[in-house]
């Protein structure tokens, strides 16, 4: 299914994780989300991620303008997280945990 607003978009305006107001809400059907504020505590804007079970990450921007450029960049390199994430019955699932929590790691490097 792919990303699709977060709670059929009813979270748009209200405060978020950042004290901030919510602009752009979206998750992933395989267990994702990621959220843009506005007019946050700690910067004008914020985006703050995350894989479900496995890690969040937030970052902070002066401009919008970079702010959705970067939620566009986060959101495609989460799917590709998603990806790889193996299931709980898989037989590899320890060799494939470790590539995951690799990616993760990148991801974090990648978007400081």
């Amino acid at each position: 299914m792919g990303w699709y607003a977060f709670d059929r978009g009813k979270s748009i305006g209200q405060q978020g994780s950042e004290d901030g107001i919510i602009v752009r809400d979206e998750e992933h059907s395989d267990g994702a989300r990621i959220t843009l504020e506005r007019d946050g505590q700690a910067a004008p804007f914020a985006i703050t991620c995350g894989i479900y079970g496995w890690m969040v990450h937030t970052r902070f921007f002066d401009t919008e303008f970079e702010a959705q450029a970067e939620f566009e960049s986060m959101r495609a390199e989460l799917a590709r997280i998603l990806a790889t994430l193996p299931l709980a019955a898989d037989p590899d699932i320890d060799a494939k945990e470790r590539v995951a929590s690799q990616l993760i790691s990148e991801f974090a490097e990648r978007f400081p």
